[in-house]
């Protein structure tokens, strides 16, 4: 279980998920049997043999990989948080933000877009209209 956060990080992942669904045609459900699951989702501290290991809290949050490889990691060093605390990062605006580069969208320019490239601390943020745009783009 990642440092700070009180419940199971399904719940806010979910609302994440249903946040994709509801701005394109995609429909996720949740499995239990992880080996084949087509996106995995899990939290790691350090070298998780991606090549691309957390460092510790304040660095790389989360990454993921593109389709088709659909590899979401998140630091379990970081303090995550359900919801907007200070000093924590929100595990749902990253969830999301990782959750459309699973789909293929890359960084944006937009201060208020989810793909922007950071999110502080203590922020909440949601899909804005370029990411929505992003999406309707590449699956439209």
């Amino acid at each position: 279980m990642p440092r700070g956060l009180i419940r199971l990080p399904l719940v806010p992942v979910g609302r994440a998920f249903s946040k994709c669904s509801s701005v394109s045609s995609f429909r996720f459900s949740q499995t239990e049997n992880y080996k084949n699951a087509d996106l995995k989702i899990a939290f790691y501290s350090g070298n998780q043999g991606d090549g691309d290991p957390f460092e510790g809290p304040g660095g790389i949050l989360a990454h993921a990989f593109a389709p088709t490889d659909g590899r979401l990691h998140f630091d379990a060093d970081e303090r995550w948080s359900d919801g907007v605390v200070l000093g924590s990062i929100n595990l749902e605006s990253m969830a999301l933000h990782e959750i459309d580069h699973l789909l293929g969208l890359g960084h944006s320019s937009v201060n208020e877009a989810i793909m922007f490239p950071t999110i502080p601390p203590g922020v909440s943020k949601n899909l804005a209209s370029d990411d929505i745009k992003g999406l309707k783009d590449l699956y439209s």
